[in-house]
């Protein structure tokens, strides 16, 4: 590897660094890899495990109102959000994103603490969905043999990790056709789900309280429809976010798609709407033919609703296996996520630059593996904790389990972005009306003032179901942002293409 001090012929280079053409030879992705359908895959991929597993824990902390109080409201934050994506994407197609995005609107700072933020979202969030993973795996094999195998869920999550990521490093174009083809069956197991349990559907059991209370009495001020009051519904909205968590990563995808201009806002909006169906599906017939108290601490919610109606054999069997394949998806194109904003970051000289360095296949080796490291380390490490605890029954208590926890870690990360890119939004409207934009968000700067506020109840929210686990993602946040502090923010690379998104802005407002 080596770079030159070459500045680019048509703009002065702001401060920092510039990097010759070998620099970005080595850290290049590969181009034309993804039309508007792949896309759309993508975006549903990365969020369809939330409708398998997760979202039910939102059951046990506001009961059926809370949940769907929360999955209305962050349903509307997300659509008005992905709205602006698509007009920012359009605008600015780079791998950086959202922290692309940000970095144009509102300086260094603000786009690197904005890809931070979705960093730790996307390193955190397959760590959350491996366990998911491990629950689906340890769930094929008779109850007498799963408890033996709590002790090798380590070696369970090491082999998704493993597989994913080689497939990952081998090629995007062959990753992303054959997650497409992965998340169409997990689609099709969702359709097979509601085909099963609508017979069974019972209106009765969404405000079936029995097991969230002893002897089934809610407490005094609430009622079996909101049985945890307004606290349990701010924090209900965690885990209705995890309905669509991730749906903003399509941008990411931007230097290897076809025709990003066209193509990245087709695929947004067509990847949200379906997650809404979806969504709404599962969790109105999951909680029908069961009910919250039951649902609630499942691993595998969607099966628990399917035996509790009879449904056919084949059915549960089917759903089973394609559940599986539909959290495999959101594992698989998350790792794809992290591993372009980890790429976007270290090109730019915000993170370590060996980070971004590529393979001949064109994909970002480090970028794929450190990253993972971090998500398997955590995994292990709270499901090992967490299982201890329980085996210690009255003598500690257990709290949260892996998965809920480390979906609170990832939706910090989330919604902390989500402020930012929908204030960049707002800001880009407002300085740079005339910026060239392949698509334009309906109502402008209202659609992401709507998100932009439901993005701070969400953070809230955060806090509210674990401050603990809040506090944490806050310190790593403000250790790497002291990294930016110290180091990084001297060794930028100035001619990266998110620094030069700014640059041209830049040299363009000095003609005016």
């Amino acid at each position: 590897m080596s770079s030159t001090n070459q500045t680019p012929s048509h703009a002065p280079a702001p401060e920092g660094a510039t990097a010759g053409d070998e620099y970005f030879a080595e850290r290049s992705l590969k181009k034309g890899a993804a039309g508007w359908v792949l896309l759309a895959g993508l975006g549903v991929a990365y969020v369809i495990s939330g409708d398998f597993a997760g979202w039910n824990n939102g059951l046990t902390t506001g009961g059926f109102g809370g949940l769907t109080v929360a999955f209305v409201l962050m349903g509307i934050m997300y659509v008005t959000m992905v709205l602006g994506l698509a007009e920012m994407s359009s605008a600015l197609p780079t791998a950086g994103a959202g922290y692309g995005f940000a970095r144009r609107a509102m300086g260094r700072v603000g786009g690197f603490a904005t890809g931070t933020a979705i960093l730790i979202e996307y390193a955190i969030a397959p760590a959350a969905i491996v366990t998911f993973i491990g629950d689906y795996v340890i769930g094929f094999f008779p109850a007498d043999k799963q408890a033996q195998l709590e002790h090798w869920r380590w070696a369970i999550y090491l082999f998704f990790y493993l597989i994913f990521i080689c497939i990952h490093i081998f090629g995007v174009g062959e990753a992303l056709r054959l997650m497409f083809i992965i998340t169409a069956i997990a689609v099709v197991s969702l359709l097979v789900f509601i085909f099963a349990v609508a017979g069974g559907f019972d209106a009765h059991n969404l405000t079936n309280i029995t097991g969230l209370f002893a002897g089934g009495q809610v407490p005094p001020g609430t009622n079996h429809l909101f049985p945890f009051g307004m606290s349990g519904t701010i924090s209900s909205l965690i885990f209705g976010i995890w309905f669509f968590l991730a749906i903003e990563g399509v941008p990411l995808a931007a230097e290897e798609t076809k025709d990003p201009k066209r193509d990245l806002p087709r695929g947004i909006i067509v990847g949200v709407l379906i997650l809404v169906f979806t969504g709404l599906a599962v969790l109105l017939l999951g909680t029908g033919a069961s009910n919250p108290g039951q649902l609630g601490p499942q691993g595998a919610p969607l099966l628990t609703a399917m035996h509790n109606v009879h449904a056919p054999t084949w059915t549960i069997e089917f759903v089973n296996i394609a559940g599986l394949a539909g959290l495999i998806a959101s594992f698989f194109s998350i790792i794809f996520a992290y591993s372009r904003q980890t790429f976007a970051l270290s090109r730019a000289g915000y993170l370590p630059q060996w980070l971004s360095l590529t393979s001949k296949r064109k994909t970002p080796v480090w970028a794929l593996l450190v990253p993972g490291i971090i998500g398997y380390v955590l995994a292990v490490a709270l499901s090992a904790h967490y299982n201890y605890t329980v085996a210690l029954k009255d003598a500690v208590v257990a709290g949260n389990p892996p998965g809920a926890t480390l979906i609170d870690i990832a939706v910090f990360g989330a919604t902390v972005s989500y402020a930012l890119m929908n204030l960049s939004h707002m800001i880009l409207r407002t300085r740079e009306p005339k910026l060239e934009r392949g698509y334009v968000t309906p109502g402008g700067r209202i659609t992401t003032g709507i998100a932009f506020v439901l993005s701070l109840v969400a953070i809230f929210a955060v806090f509210n179901y674990d401050w603990k686990s809040a506090l944490i993602s806050l310190a790593v946040f403000a250790v790497i942002m002291l990294y930016y502090a110290l180091y990084s923010r001297h060794h930028l690379v100035a001619n990266a293409p998110e620094e030069e998104f700014a640059l041209i802005e830049s040299a363009t407002g000095d003609l005016h």
